[in-house]
């Protein structure tokens, strides 16, 4: 934030179910897609007609989600750490998982859970988990939206980032306007991992949007696009 805001207005905000945002008793308050509109909303409040927009984990699947159903609202976007649980064989296993751990939340508390999971969250964490993470649409569901989308996209990941590896190549492969950064050495917060990397990656892509010269991929670099053999010239 303090790096960006020297030539940017910064907006952050905390997602619903984590104060002091909302925290809604719901089950049907949460998803995917409130968490795309709820960016939209902070918009509107702000009276902002576009932006860039940033995510990281569960942010960087908002700011996906928030694209397709609200693309003339972005200008650009960082995908950073996204895809855990996407890939559809371990759609089952992520749900199951996120349920396990939300019940944690909800019986022993936050804090010996915070402590296995290296997170900080209140009991209401788990609604988020079991409501939102768990029921989320798996990205490859999702190949012919992603597809069709045209706005700048920025994805970054981390090499140690096991999870989300698979799911950026896919991303990578999918989103003809996506590049992907991959950070050596980096885990998930890779936004708290290598700032100075990440910000300079960021400040950059920006750039490249704002001057015009950001482009889709050449369409020779496609998946599925020619190979030529190289061999003796004559």
């Amino acid at each position: 934030m303090r790096f960006f805001s020297r030539d940017y207005r910064c907006i952050r905000f905390n997602a619903r179910g984590y104060p002091p945002s909302d925290v809604p008793e719901q089950a049907s308050s949460y998803g995917q897609a409130h968490a795309a509109d709820d960016i939209a909303a902070v918009m509107d409040a702000l009276s902002i007609g576009q932006a860039h927009v940033v995510g990281l984990s569960m942010g960087a699947f908002a700011t996906l989600h928030f694209a397709l159903r609200h693309p003339e609202r972005a200008s650009a976007l960082v995908v950073a750490g996204c895809g855990s649980g996407a890939p559809r064989e371990q759609r089952e296993t992520f749900a199951l998982q996120c349920d396990q751990a939300a019940q944690r939340f909800l019986d022993e508390g936050s804090a010996p859970v915070a402590q296995g999971m290296g997170i900080s969250a209140t009991r209401r964490s788990a609604l988020t988990l079991r409501n939102y993470q768990a029921l989320r649409p798996s990205l490859y569901d999702l190949a012919a939206q992603l597809a069709a989308c045209d706005l700048p996209a920025l994805l970054i990941v981390g090499d140690e980032d096991e999870p989300c590896l698979e799911a950026n190549l896919f991303l990578k492969r999918t989103m003809r306007t996506a590049n992907l950064l991959m950070l050596p050495g980096t885990g998930h917060a890779v936004n708290l991992e290598e700032p100075a990397a990440f910000n300079d990656a960021v400040a950059r892509f920006l750039a490249s949007v704002e001057r015009g010269s950001w482009r889709a991929r050449d369409p020779r670099a496609a998946p599925g696009g020619p190979v030529l053999p190289i061999g003796p010239r004559g």
